[in-house]
């Protein structure tokens, strides 16, 4: 293989930041679902970084907890889910944009720490396994350098 063969398969691997409006055309969740805001880094078929930006206006801390904000476990979980589901819409291309991405299992489900108002939720996805349509990944969502959760989980990608 020469090296041209070479530059254009890690290119071709490697992607850009994914911009919030990319996200809402990459994925079928909208406000108040959507758990992702932007990702930062992305190695198709491989691995990726999300970005969500947690703030006070967030609709569940109005009830979790009001004098004591924390976010929800289950949301921390579904916004890896949906990061995990942005690198599967781009490792398959245009055609698989806005499909459906089902969990079918969580496995391990950890919580080190709670994540509150202001904090800056790092998403961390890696692919695992896939085989036709069922893909599971590893997830970590990290603050500040510190795991606050992580999971493993499965996801079937579907028709609309």
């Amino acid at each position: 293989m020469n090296m041209q063969t070479d530059k254009t398969s890690v290119s071709q691997a490697a992607a850009t930041a994914v911009d919030i409006k990319r996200i809402l055309a990459m994925i079928p969740h909208r406000y108040p679902m959507v758990m992702v805001d932007r990702v930062i880094e992305m190695r198709l078929d491989e691995r990726a970084i999300g970005i969500k930006n947690v703030s006070i206006n967030e609709p569940f801390f109005q009830g979790h907890f009001p004098s004591d904000p924390v976010m929800p476990g289950v949301l921390i979980v579904e916004a890896m889910a949906q990061t995990a589901a942005v690198l599967v819409v781009a490792t398959f291309g245009p055609d698989s944009e806005g499909k459906l991405v089902y969990f079918m299992s969580i496995d391990g489900a950890r919580f080190r720490r709670p994540v509150v108002p202001g904090d800056r939720l790092e998403l961390h996805v890696e692919k695992i396994q896939s085989r036709a349509n069922v893909w599971k990944f590893a997830g970590k969502a990290i603050v500040d350098g510190k795991v606050a959760a992580e999971a493993t989980f499965a996801a079937m990608i579907r028709d609309r």
